[in-house]
């Protein structure tokens, strides 16, 4: 396998995970998918996909469960990247399970993952090159881009992974406060699936075993992570974007 494949290419395939339900974002999912809620005038899953077009990915997969004729018409018109839809129509198959039915479309190299709840303020570097530059497949089974938990907005929880001198992450111990939150972008590898039989199951499963394995790895954020996750959080986010155009 060419050098290029395995180490430092930016991912050509994007998994974009919008079926959720967005219970805590309500009343505002009452009417309306959280993909489609707007921060400063932009809805989250643009966001995510401008971010993905300006790095060169060419094809992001979009799985949609609730609410999803107003996710697919949002998204007829997108050229960049390719839009796919992976419909969850019938049953939600948790993230895990979302990439199983999708994994045929994102191929069988490394392939990006990303939430539709959160984004980031960039700083000077760009972050998902710096996210692809780092990938190394020979030590690695799944990088994810990780933010500092206090220096985060709407993060809500006491962090997520602490992450050793070469970049391996380990989860947070139960009775403590981790140093950092998982972003909700990651590079992962397609052969983690290959002998999956299960239909519904979660990611974070995945991140554990690599751990465990000490294969799992951070990318630690440049510039500032927003989590968008419930209703009070649109205002800190906006609040936070509008002083970093100062």
């Amino acid at each position: 396998m060419a050098r290029e494949a395995t180490h430092g290419a930016m991912p050509q395939t994007a998994m974009v995970f919008a079926a959720g339900l967005g219970t805590r974002m309500r009343p505002l999912t009452d009417r309306l998918p959280k993909p489609l809620i707007k921060v400063a005038g932009r809805p989250l899953i643009d966001r995510c996909l401008d971010r993905f077009a300006e790095a060169g990915v060419k094809k992001a997969v979009v799985n949609v469960h609730y609410m999803p004729d107003m996710i697919v018409d949002h998204l007829r018109t997108r050229t960049s990247p390719q839009i796919v839809i992976s419909d969850e129509r019938d049953e939600l198959l948790d993230q895990g399970g979302g990439i199983r039915k999708a994994v045929r479309e994102l191929g069988d190299k490394p392939f990006f993952v990303c939430n539709t709840d959160a984004f980031w303020i960039e700083g000077p570097l760009d972050n998902l090159e710096r996210l692809a530059a780092g990938w190394n497949a020979d030590i690695m089974d799944i990088l994810l881009l990780v933010a500092s938990t206090p220096h985060s907005i709407g993060v809500d929880w006491p962090g997520d992974f602490t992450m050793d001198t070469n970049g391996r992450l380990a989860k947070r111990n139960e009775q403590e406060v981790a140093p950092f939150v998982y972003t909700g972008v990651g590079i992962v590898k397609p052969d983690l699936f290959a002998n999956e039989t299960r239909k519904k199951f979660g990611l974070a499963e995945y991140f554990w075993a690599a751990a465990k394995a000490g294969r799992l790895y951070g990318q630690r954020l440049d510039g500032q992570w927003l989590h968008v996750g419930r209703p009070e959080t649109i205002a800190e986010a906006e609040a936070a974007i509008a002083r970093s155009a100062q």
